[in-house]
């Protein structure tokens, strides 16, 4: 009986003891988490004080520079008659003389994938995807009536860039209205005739060849930059050879010059067409563009596009059904007779292995000047 007593006691002991325990603890837990950090909603980013230094200095910098780059302009407008705007400076110089204010880029819907078409037969064969591709770049889907074609082209019919100049179209009038820009992508083999038709038009031209020595020049009323458009934006954590990567994103581009149009974008990109084509329609850029003229490699798949040569050839009448969708119809083809008929490394259909295609954007009419 005694010892029944002594266990009872033991065990009471105990219980008190560990109670004591478990009421220290939660003193001692409550008062820690007292002067722990609140945790935001579920998708909703932590932002700490350094976070919001960093932010107000973000701030306070984009408002420095945009005051520095007004007061830049308003400098260079008063002094124009002086020196003209084809002075000498260094390229950041030349930049904001052809560029105005940068605009914050607009916010888009997010896409990750384009839509894939059907395939065009249920064999899946690469001559049915090629006859059904071929057949799509190679049938106009609207007129155009006025055409201006490169200088050197005997017949306006048979010039390889073109872009419309009907009066149903807006080009023509914002060409009138002193309201044109022209965006050129590619290498200096091209004359540049084209572009100089519309700079001496009255069209703000500016011409991208990684190539060039100088970061920024004007030369002959354009303005040419040493830069190229790309599919992706350089990394920020490699280091470059030069201070200023050559290769960027339309989206970028258009926030650096302080542009959100463009009326004519003309891009040979030597087989990297395809994913800078995927991008402006993930990103939706191309309801910021009225006529795009793009060269079309087609004897191999192109940068960084995979699969077998059916599943290539589907991939890209599904980024040209894209630019449909998106409103732009197709008025001018040329196929170069001198390259080589070749099509994915084989003789299909007797395609040639280029063509230089023209297409419109039907609702740019209906799109304000922004610049």
């Amino acid at each position: 009986m005694r010892r029944d007593r002594v266990t009872v006691g033991l065990l009471l002991r105990l219980g008190i003891l560990l109670s004591a325990v478990c009421f220290c603890m939660r003193v001692y837990l409550e008062t820690r988490w007292q002067g722990a950090p609140s945790f935001p909603a579920l998708g909703h980013p932590i932002q700490t004080d350094q976070g919001l230094d960093k932010e107000v200095r973000t701030k306070h910098a984009f408002a420095e520079d945009k005051n520095f780059r007004r007061s830049h302009v308003e400098t260079l407008r008063k002094n124009s008659s002086a020196r003209g705007r084809g002075g000498g400076g260094d390229g950041e110089d030349l930049l904001t003389q052809c560029c105005p204010l940068p605009h914050l880029p607009r916010k888009q819907a997010p896409r990750w994938h384009i839509d894939l078409q059907p395939w065009a037969s249920e064999s899946r064969a690469l001559e049915d995807e090629a006859k059904r591709f071929l057949s799509y770049i190679t049938t106009l889907q609207v007129p155009c009536d006025s055409l201006a074609i490169k200088e050197d082209a005997a017949d306006l019919s048979s010039g390889d860039w073109a872009v419309c100049l009907d009066p149903k179209h807006s080009l023509i009038h914002r060409i009138q209205n002193k309201h044109c820009r022209v965006y050129s992508f590619g290498l200096g083999v091209d004359n540049k005739s084209l572009e100089r038709f519309l700079s001496g038009s009255g069209c703000e031209v500016h011409c991208f060849d990684p190539s060039l020595e100088q970061l920024h020049m004007q030369k002959a009323k354009m303005w040419f930059h040493r830069l190229s458009l790309h599919w992706r934006d350089p990394n920020p954590s490699v280091v470059h050879k030069h201070q200023h990567p050559n290769t960027k994103k339309l989206a970028t581009i258009f926030n650096n010059f302080g542009h959100r149009n463009v009326d004519v974008l003309k891009a040979d990109m030597e087989s990297a067409e395809w994913k800078i084509l995927e991008n402006l329609v993930l990103e939706g850029i191309l309801d910021s563009v009225g006529q795009l003229l793009l060269e079309l490699h087609l004897h191999w798949a192109g940068f960084e596009v995979g699969g077998d040569d059916p599943s290539v050839v589907r991939f890209w009448f599904s980024l040209l059904k894209e630019l449909e969708r998106a409103d732009f119809h197709l008025f001018h083809v040329h196929s170069d007779s001198a390259k080589p008929h070749l099509f994915l490394q084989k003789n299909i259909l007797n395609a040639s292995s280029s063509y230089t295609l023209s297409w419109v954007n039907t609702r740019w009419k209906t799109i304000k000047d922004t610049r």
